[in-house]
């Protein structure tokens, strides 16, 4: 899908338009233009491993820092002040868009996300979509994260940031299963034996993360990145009839806005081309694949994110420097490269390792 001149659609103070990041190194990237440096942030930066994060969460629920606007614009800002990434990814939970829908959603520490209660039925789903519509997503209850995207941007200046979703699949699959699950069986089962709810709940789910992303973009977000961390477990077949309309759908929530869109999901090489053509000007890659064949995989059309082993950033020095060069020189045979993680910061990690990684990459030339 072609991508829409930056700033279409856009409030005239909106950071794509008035110029603060629409020539920035990632937007370049994601445009498929040279940037003047080589441009890098990881997933998960702002988080664990950082000192600075555990002190600003202390004694703070996850949802609840989520939905404190100065709090969650402090910690989205805590790694671009510490690493000098390009971009600040939106700290923010996949489950918050339902929560902010009215569904009972609490995350469990050391579990993740645990629901009042599972919608495994017809009448679950009918009930779910009945009683929290994704219009209930109006500029009243997105309040919160509105005001955290303008206080983040206000502060990020020249520095793009990326606003934040869960895909309809990894939604719909924690709303089947009702708490994190390793093979969605509940899901599939769902998927394959009742087409037409699973169609509604993804619908839904669509919508809701839809709107959520939309609410960031207006606020001030300069891209968008839909995450769909459980797509791996799927066929192709399986999520070209199930998923790919539903991913579609949310995407086109900020289609008219110009916005890069990046789709990212774990364990999906053999997803990419289909993960593409939802929608996205950019796809994600994990560090299960090789950058350059999945670069071939995508036919060379859209520029490419990833996808550094997040287990190498605790090897020793010289092993993760000979990776992230091997990694950045497969990305060289995209259309664009953004350097990343194949998947999230470990909480175990060393700060200062990322703050050296980000060095290198910016200190890599052509």
């Amino acid at each position: 899908m072609p991508s829409l001149p930056d700033g279409t659609g856009l409030p005239s103070t909106h950071p794509l338009v008035d110029g603060r990041t629409a020539t920035s190194p990632l937007i370049d990237a994601y445009r498929a233009r040279t940037p003047r440096r080589r441009p890098v942030w990881f997933m998960r930066q702002a988080g664990r491993s950082l000192p600075e994060y555990r002190e600003s969460r202390a004694g703070t629920a996850m949802l609840e820092a989520c939905l404190t606007p100065p709090l969650a614009a402090e910690i989205t800002l805590q790694p671009v002040r510490r690493h000098d990434v390009d971009a600040g990814i939106f700290f923010s939970d996949i489950v918050v868009p339902l929560k902010l829908a009215g569904v009972d959603v609490r995350i469990e520490p050391g579990v993740g996300p645990v629901f009042g209660t599972a919608h495994r039925t017809a009448a679950e789903v009918d009930r779910l979509v009945t009683e929290h519509p994704a219009e209930s997503l109006d500029e009243d209850a997105l309040a919160p994260i509105t005001e955290a995207v303008r206080l983040t941007v206000a502060e990020l200046g020249s520095t793009p940031l990326i606003g934040f979703a869960g895909a309809p699949f990894t939604l719909a699959a924690y709303l089947v299963e009702g708490r994190p699950s390793r093979d969605h069986l509940a899901a599939r089962a769902l998927m394959h034996g009742d087409p037409q709810t699973w169609a509604r709940l993804t619908a839904w789910a669509a919508d809701v993360a839809g709107r959520f992303l939309r609410a960031q973009v207006l606020a001030g977000a300069s891209a968008v990145q839909l995450f769909d961390s459980w797509a791996g477990s799927l066929s192709l077949d399986n999520y070209l009839r199930s998923v790919a309309p539903a991913s579609h759908r949310t995407l086109s929530h900020v289609a008219d806005l110009g916005v890069p869109r990046v789709h990212f999901g774990t364990g999906t090489g053999e997803l990419l081309a289909a993960m593409r053509d939802v929608g996205a000007d950019v796809v994600g890659v994990d560090d299960r694949i090789a950058l350059d064949e999945a670069v071939r995989r995508l036919d060379g059309r859209v520029p490419v994110q990833g996808n550094i082993d997040p287990a190498l950033l605790a090897a020793p020095w010289p092993v993760l420097e000979a990776h992230v060069r091997d990694v950045v020189a497969r990305g060289a045979v995209a259309p664009g490269h953004v350097v990343n993680l194949g998947h999230g910061v470990p909480p175990t990690t060393d700060p200062d390792v990322l703050t050296r990684v980000v060095s290198l990459i910016h200190s890599i030339e052509d």
